[in-house]
Order: C-alpha cells, then sequence, then structure tokens
C-alpha cells in the first residue's frame, strides 16, 4: 500500500498524507496533472471521480464529481493558486453545488501537493489547511482520512502500464474493510465487447459458468437503471443443483459502469452492492469490481466458497471464447 501516514494537527488546522510509490517523480507529476489520469484515482472505491473542467494554470479551475454506487454526485472545484513543476501545486479546494458555486456549508480548504524523488521513486506529501477547528473535524467525522487512504491506494495502477501492472496476475481479491472487496482482473479485449459481455444474454451463457461442467439456463441482464435481472445456473445434467441470483440495477453508464444490488434467489436477507467498473488502455481492459456486504459474516462466508476461483475460471473463458471469436 503506497500511504505510509496520514497525521491531522488540531494546532496548525492541517492533515498531512504520505505516500510513497515505485515510480519516478516526472510520472507521479503526470498522475496528479492529467485529468484523464487523476480521476482514475482521485475519488475512493465506490465514488470514483469525473473531471469536467481542468484548466492547469495559475488562476485556473478544475471541477470534479463523484458519484456513488447508489447515483448520489458529491461535487467539488479546485483554483490553482500556484503551480511549480514538477515539484509542487497548491489549490484552493471547495465543496460546490450543481450549479459549480461554493457551498456555504463546507468552507474552502487549501491543499498543498510536493513531489519529491527517493531511492526506491518518489514520495507524494499532500498537507491540507483549514480556517478553523471545525472544519478540520467536520472534514474527518466526514471519513476523509481512510477515504484519501483508499483513493491513494488505487494509484499503482495507474503509475504503471496496464498491462505492466495486471497481465498474468489472474483475478485479484482485496478486502479493503468488513464490508467491501475488490476484484480486479486485466481482460485482453476492448471495453466496448467486455461490456457487451456481461449485458447481453447470448455472450454471457458463452462465458459466465464459474467452474467447468455448469451451464447458464437463465441470463436476463439489467441494461437499464431500475430494470431487474435474474440469472441462473445448474450442473449439466443435474437440475437439482439450479441456484441463481437476482437484483435491481441501480446505475448504468455504459460503457464503463453498472452498480446492482444481488441476492441468491430464495433467499432472505439483505442484498450485496455489485460495482463493476471497466477501463481501457491498450486494447486491454482493466474489471474492478467492489463488493459490499451486509456485515463480516456475509463476507467471509461467501469468499470462503471459492468465489475467486470461479470467477477465475469464467474470467479465463470470456478471453478464449467471446474476445477470442472477434
Amino acid at each position: 500500500m503506497p500511504v505510509t501516514d496520514i497525521t491531522t494537527d488540531p494546532e496548525k488546522l492541517t492533515m498531512t498524507l504520505e505516500a510513497e510509490f515505485a515510480a519516478p517523480v516526472d510520472r507521479l507529476w503526470r498522475a496528479f496533472t492529467r485529468p484523464e489520469q487523476l480521476q482514475r484515482f482521485w475519488g475512493p472505491p465506490g465514488w470514483p471521480a469525473t473531471f469536467t473542467e481542468f484548466d492547469f494554470t495559475a488562476g485556473g479551475r478544475a471541477r470534479y464529481e463523484m458519484t456513488s454506487p447508489q447515483g448520489e454526485a458529491s461535487r467539488g472545484g479546485w483554483e490553482f493558486v500556484r503551480i511549480d513543476e514538477p515539484a509542487s501545486f497548491e489549490v484552493l479546494d471547495s465543496f460546490i453545488g450543481e450549479d459549480g458555486q461554493p457551498l456555504a456549508e463546507f468552507p474552502a480548504m487549501r491543499m498543498v501537493f510536493h513531489f519529491e524523488a527517493t531511492d526506491s521513486g518518489s514520495r507524494l506529501v499532500n498537507t491540507t489547511y483549514f480556517v478553523s477547528h471545525e472544519a478540520l473535524q467536520q472534514t474527518i467525522d466526514m471519513g476523509a482520512i481512510e477515504g484519501s487512504r483508499m483513493a491513494m491506494d488505487q494509484l499503482d495502477a495507474v503509475l504503471q502500464d496496464l498491462r505492466a501492472y495486471a497481465q498474468g496476475k489472474g483475478t485479484r481479491t482485496e478486502i479493503l474493510d468488513d464490508t467491501h472487496v475488490r476484484i480486479t482482473r486485466l481482460i485482453d479485449g476492448p471495453r466496448d465487447l467486455v461490456w457487451r459481455a456481461h449485458h447481453e444474454s447470448e455472450l454471457m451463457k458463452k462465458w459466465l459458468l464459474g467452474p467447468d461442467g455448469w451451464i447458464m439456463t437463465v441470463a436476463e441482464p439489467a441494461t437499464e437503471v431500475g430494470q431487474h435481472y435474474r440469472s441462473m445456473w445448474e450442473q449439466e445434467g443435474k437440475p437439482e443443483t439450479a441456484f441463481g441470483f437476482e437484483g435491481e440495477a441501480l446505475l448504468i453508464d455504459s460503457p464503463w459502469r453498472a452498480v446492482t444490488t444481488e441476492k441468491m434467489i430464495g433467499m432472505e436477507g439483505p442484498s450485496t452492492l455489485n460495482d463493476l467498473q471497466l477501463y481501457e488502455e491498450d486494447g486491454a481492459t482493466l474489471l474492478t469490481l467492489l463488493i459490499e456486504y451486509p456485515d463480516k459474516e456475509t463476507r467471509d462466508m461467501i469468499l470462503a466458497t471459492g468465489m475467486t476461483e470461479g470467477m477465475e475460471a469464467s474470467y479465463a473463458r470470456l478471453e478464449e471464447t467471446v474476445l477470442a471469436a472477434v
């Protein structure tokens, strides 16, 4: 994990994040100053950022929007105060409304990003200055410390070539906290086709099968917000083994993000929340699935079923069948 320390100082009214990366300073600088790269990690898991404006000049402005799995939006704006490439830059950071104007109930913060070389790569020191103790505490109460850590811990995937970062590593499962798990897999194919493979019945039945010997008998995807989906499987020749999942689409942003609820058909209890995101680079697609469980016990029970291995078998089949046919 890149983040090495996050500290708050009530006397100086600051919050300071330090992180180290196995990449040179100029590469780290580009990650923070090019919006197409910055938006890949600026929002924490489950709240990805989209920059709608980015004028990286002294006096220039940037605007971004982070969207929750339920479609809630949190908007922010930067005013670039000082730029000293590639060592540091400084911004005034504000929460903004739909009209782009700062929200009065959230005071603006001054943020300084400092980059320096290390023996193994580079170091980021990000210091945020608050106008009052109340503003500092408000930010802490909103989860800024853990959110910042989780956001910066996504940076390794940005700093490396996507294939070098993920190819050949298979399906990886990371436990983020008691109720959140992140699954990643590099799919050797274009994003549009990977998206279609998740949302077209004919394609789903070719690969979304889990271990060998299983077939998908029902594939009714949800392609619009509010639609319900239903998927069922069984072992070949053994209808008594049938099981399935159903849920509702909460957010659809083709071809890069789909958020759905999920629960086993016929079972009582709360649903999980599945947040699928696809990022393409050089003809390959990084699939990220963030799963939110109702509690730690449910998380552990589902992980113990061999879920990761079953997903890897399916993703390998996706590359061997659907993508290879293109």
